[in-house]
Order: structure tokens, then sequence, then C-alpha cells
């Protein structure tokens, strides 16, 4: 472990409750464990102790757990003080625990990355974390748990072994392409066979409609249409409360208003935009120019026709539902059969929009089933699947170039698990951690 420090963190929430769980991880965990506790405790065992600082003052009577490496998340010594939950308890225990020589207070994500640098956890795994830390619902509780068990990490591990023994194929040839039991013509059509499965596993993965992207993120439904339509109005009553201003007066809405919300299990971000109309207001122009780039980039666009509109269809090919609205007023409305008639004010078609809104987010984010989840593991894969393609299908007979794609391909398919080439990215991963993760 490059840091040999032993670090501590409350891995409990702030504020007063019953308990108080301060995780610590590091080689000095079992003295640390010893100076407040009086004497270590047996391993893995809960065990009542009396908590002293180094000048003996009592800090509390907590329950104790030591837990020696390497079979620890961490690979290192760890210890567990479940304490009362007072925040002065907390307060002076933090103190002693940094008074101790060689111990720091974690950093946000640092449990986590310990674990990451020891091996106990792949990078799939320690995204999973944070995507399970951060799952509003249901569903994307469900897709970070198949992460958390390693359900990408599996399957990247054995197509990257599959892809190390093609490389140690082509090696092979290049090594001895003057011994002709080794180079001809039938391995390299047997590794373009090979090359081309692979390529096909992966490439059929990564044609999920984007569904584990789309999940973690939400299904966006933009409410559109002109000014004083009720696309305020609706979103405070889908949103149970006053997320938007809502005025008579056309263009009171200038900017984007995101409101998340939990649908049957599914994450969907209802997004309040302003009316659509030509206007010689700048700051409406404005307004009007951000409406139409999130249609542009919606799941779902609710087209909203007030009862003296004109239904219009939202363009650049995004789902569209149209929905007639202040249905209370009993104008318009009636002869469209694809057009959705509601009243936010009487409550009349709530219930069928939201049934509506909940079919199209399953239909585009299934039930957290994806096995990819991250633009990063849709990154590597695909360039994985390129270099595989060429060596499927070769532009050139020099067994160099080809041993090259597949050296690539096995690098691509390492850096989702993190096993190559993403130092870079790991303070960014870890940094969004809560601190004692």
């Amino acid at each position: 472990m490059p840091d040999e420090a032993t670090i501590f963190a409350p891995a409990s929430g702030f504020g007063r409750a019953a308990i108080c769980l301060i995780r610590i991880s590091g080689p000095a965990s079992a003295p640390l464990l010893e100076s407040l506790s009086g004497a270590l405790p047996p391993p893995r065992r809960q065990s009542l102790r009396t908590l002293r600082a180094a000048d003996g003052t009592l800090l509390d009577r907590a329950v104790v757990v030591f837990m020696p490496g390497p079979a620890t998340f961490t690979g290192q010594d760890m210890a567990e003080l479940h304490l009362h939950g007072g925040l002065a308890v907390r307060a002076a225990v933090l103190r002693a625990l940094h008074a101790f020589p060689g111990c720091r207070a974690a950093e946000p994500g640092e449990f986590a990355r310990r674990a990451f640098l020891a091996g106990r956890i792949d990078l799939t795994e320690a995204e999973a974390t944070a995507d399970l830390i951060d799952a509003e619902t249901e569903a994307q509780r469900r897709q970070a748990l198949r992460q958390l068990e390693g359900a990408l990490g599996r399957q990247v591990a054995e197509w990257r072994e599959t892809a190390i023994g093609l490389l140690a194929q082509a090696e092979a040839a290049l090594d001895f392409a003057d011994e002709g039991d080794v180079a001809d013509e039938a391995l390299d059509a047997a590794l373009g066979r090979a090359a081309s499965a692979l390529r096909d596993a992966i490439r059929a993965a990564l044609r999920d409609g984007r569904r584990g992207e789309r999940l973690r993120e939400g299904f966006c439904v933009v409410l559109a249409g002109p000014p004083n339509a009720g696309k305020s109005t609706l979103l405070n009553t889908l949103a149970g409360r006053d997320a938007a201003i809502v005025s008579h007066i056309p263009g009171t809405t200038r900017d984007v208003i995101e409101v998340r919300c939990d649908l049957g299990g599914l994450p969907v971000v209802l997004v309040d935009t302003a009316g659509l109309r030509e206007t010689t207001d700048p700051i409406e122009a404005e307004g009007v120019a951000r409406t139409r780039r999130r249609i542009a980039s919606a799941d779902l666009v609710l087209h909203l026709v007030p009862p003296e509109g004109a239904e219009e269809q939202a363009q650049g090919g995004v789902p569209c539902l149209v929905v007639r609205t202040k249905a209370d007023l009993g104008e318009g409305g009636a002869g469209e059969a694809d057009a959705l008639a509601l009243s936010a004010k009487t409550g009349e078609g709530i219930e069928a929009l939201l049934a509506a809104i909940q079919r199209s987010a399953e239909s585009a984010l299934g039930g957290g089933e994806a096995l990819v989840t991250r633009e990063r593991h849709r990154d590597a894969l695909t360039r994985a699947a390129a270099h595989l393609d060429r060596v499927a299908a070769p532009a050139t007979d020099l067994p160099e170039l080809i041993a090259e794609d597949l050296r690539l391909a096995v690098r691509a398919l390492g850096e989702v698990g993190g096993h190559v080439g993403v130092e870079e990215m790991l303070d960014r991963l870890f940094s969004g951690f809560c601190i004692g993760k």
C-alpha cells in the first residue's frame, strides 16, 4: 500500500443518533484499539469495552471489533468502534484517534480505494459501490447490486482471458515464424474465427440501447409546448410540490427546471421548459433555445396542448406523447384518438399519464439487468471490439500488426476492471464517495 498511514472516519450519518460507527484501517489498527480499550479483543468478535484516551480520560463504553488482514475489505488490519451516537462522544473519540501516532482522518472514498489497490475489488465493483450508495430507486439498486456481485467484472475477465489466449497464439506465430508447424494459414484462419466470435459477443452486450447508463442517470421526460399550456402546473402536480412558478403571464418559465422522482421503481427526471414561441425578448429566446436542446436529448417528450392550441409533434425523432391540458374547461381534444386529456386542477387523467410514462420508462430502461452501466465501460468495450474486428478481417498479412491489435484489445478490456490504464481517473472516482466508505 503506497500510504502506510492508518486512516479512520465515521461510517454512519452525521447528527444525533443511537449509534455512531467509526472505521479504522491500516497497520496501527491493532495497537490503536489496544490503547483505546486496554486489551486487543478476539478477532472478528464484538466485545464490550471502556474506551479511554491516551491520558486516561474516559471516552465512552462501546462495542469494538478487530479484523486482522488480509481477509478484510481493505486487505489491511481493520477495526470498528460502535459508539453512542452523541456529537460530543464522536468528537472526543475522533480527537483521540487523531492524536495516535501514524493515524489520520480518511479522505473521501479512501477505504474503497485501498480495497481496490489491494485487489479486494475491481474497478467495476468500486463503481458499483458508489452507484449503490447513490441509488434512489429499486431498479437502480438492483443494477448496482448486480455490478457489485461482479456481473460485468466476471464477463469482461472471461473475454480478456480469451483475448490473452489469442494474443499468445499470435505471438507464438510471430516468434517462431520460421517453423512451419506454428505459423500457417490454418492457424491464421482459426485465430480470425476466434477473434470474430469474441468481437460478436462484445458487440451483442453493447447493443442494449444504453439502458444501464440511462438507468443511472434517470429517464428524461421533457414537458414542452406553447406558453400557458400548463407545463409548470403539471410539473408541480406530478412532483407533489411547488417546484416551478405558475403564472398566467406567458413566458414566466425562462430556464429549465428538473425534478427527480421514483415511478414504479424507476428513476424519472421531469423537466419543465420555457414555452415554445417566437419572441424578441433575448432572455426568453435563450430559454426557448434551451428547451429545443432538451427536447433533442429527451427520452420522452410530453407535448402539452391547451384547449385553444393546435396539436404539434416534437422534432428530431424523439418519442412524443400529445397531452391535452385543462380538460376541466371542457374544451377541445375530444376527437383526438392518440391524445391524452387531463386536468392538473381536478386530477383527471393524471393516473393515465403516469402509467404511460412508466410504460415508456420500463421499455427504455429495463429492470436493472444491463451489463454496461457507464460510458467508460462502453468506450473501452467499443475499442476492444474494433481491434478484434481488424484481427477477424485483417487488412494485412503482417503478423506484427495482428498481434498489436490483439494487445490493444487486451488492454482495452483490462481498463474496464481497472487492470491497466486507469490511474488518471481513480482520483475522480473515489473523490465522489462518502468519507468513511
